[in-house]
């Protein structure tokens, strides 16, 4: 994300995107955007939300539990399916479905020879007994069933309907995909698949020290500086030594022509963006501190009189800093785009520049998502807030 996009967004460039970042993680809160019609925002600029359906629907994507729940590109499914299949998990997602086949087997079979007869499902279309109970671990029964046989791989996405998951057996999503389910993938070993994971999130990364790669793909044990020797001695990556860190930064060889650059000082960041929670950038947050010098927290999961800055945060990108955060709330039906706060970081010293391209992105994230006129409560540091405003009504 060093520049904005030079040309309106076509749909093979959503596709490029999540191949570029290998994930694209899922997130169901709305409050903005959901959080991966967000991240392609920040990279794609103004593109039809639609697109990212249409391409699980086309079976261009595929879903699947990654980082976290997550879009891959039809050609890495195979990949992850085959990790999956030869690695013994201790996520969440996996324990709570081995708790649900342990107690529900029978009624389990029933839904997925239901599915087998009479095709894909949603949650929505079983009634629940307990009208009124909500919330993620009071899910009625069907949907943990559903969430169970799509841990295991015997589900799958086949699309999905004003987000909702539509389950069907996998062999019929994995029928659909385009390209074809790589079977080469499929038959790679443990080893193999582990080292094409460690250089897939070094190149999504873009430069990682070692102990931030096994987080990209939630890869144990932990990638070590040892492991990367071999990876070296063939040259699939490269070692570069970064101005105030103790350890070595590792970059993938297909970004050697932007490491020259960088080396060079011809590599220059001029792209403002709001970021998701969610965004790959800020997953990590020991490589955000170390990268960005940037403490963040999604405090949405904390009580109100908890959170520091808000319930739905957006880190703030500009010129490869970043800058900021902003609280913010999209109310569709009024067509307003709310910033109910906003921060910039202690260090930060607003220049005119930076709060024009900050006015334009949060203009630009606003029109695309429908909701065009700004509305703007508090600010850190206060003065900033009528230069903002004029932008806005101009």
């Amino acid at each position: 994300m060093l520049q904005a996009p030079r040309r309106r967004a076509q749909h093979d460039d959503l596709l490029a995107t999540v191949q570029r970042m290998r994930l694209l993680q899922i997130d169901s809160i709305h409050v903005v955007a959901r959080s991966p019609y967000l991240v392609l925002h920040a990279r794609l600029g103004d593109y039809p939300p639609t697109w990212l359906e249409e391409a699980l629907d086309n079976g261009r994507i595929a879903e699947c539990w990654a980082h976290e729940a997550c879009f891959v590109t039809a050609g890495d499914i195979g990949l992850h399916r085959a990790w999956r299949a030869q690695t013994e998990s201790n996520h969440w997602a996996d324990r709570h479905a081995a708790r649900v086949r342990d107690s529900h087997l029978k009624e389990m079979h029933d839904l997925l020879a239901h599915i087998r007869t009479s095709g894909p499902v949603r949650a929505a279309d079983f009634e629940r007994a307990d009208r009124g109970v909500s919330g993620w671990w009071e899910w009625k029964p069907e949907k943990r069933w559903l969430e169970a046989w799509f841990a295991s791989g015997d589900l799958m996405v086949t699309r999905r309907e004003r987000f909702q998951r539509v389950y069907d057996l996998a062999e019929r999503v994995l029928a659909k995909l385009d390209p074809p389910l790589d079977t080469a993938a499929m038959a790679l070993s443990q080893e193999a698949l582990r080292k094409r994971f460690i250089l897939d999130s070094v190149r999504a990364l873009g430069i990682a020290q070692a102990r931030w790669i096994a987080d990209y793909f939630r890869l144990k044990p932990a990638v070590s500086a040892d492991e990367l020797v071999p990876m070296l001695a063939s040259g699939e990556l490269l070692s570069v030594q970064v101005a105030g860190w103790d350890d070595p930064g590792y970059v993938h060889v297909d970004h050697a022509a932007l490491l020259e650059k960088a080396f060079e000082g011809r590599l220059r960041a001029t792209h403002t963006a709001l970021l998701s929670p969610f965004d790959p950038v800020v997953w990590d947050r020991a490589r955000l501190r170390e990268l960005f010098h940037f403490d963040y927290s999604i405090e949405c999961y904390l009580p109100a009189a908890k959170r520091q800055y808000g319930y739905y945060v957006l880190p703030i990108l500009h010129r490869g800093r970043l800058i900021g955060r902003l609280d913010a709330k999209a109310h569709r039906a009024e067509g307003v785009f709310e910033v109910k706060a906003l921060f910039f970081e202690e260090e930060v010293k607003p220049s005119q520049r930076m709060l024009d391209e900050l006015a334009q992105a949060i203009a630009a994230t606003a029109a695309w998502h429908g909701a065009p006129k700004v509305r703007l409560g508090r600010c850190r540091p206060a003065q900033i807030a009528s230069t903002l405003r004029t932008h806005w009504r101009r």
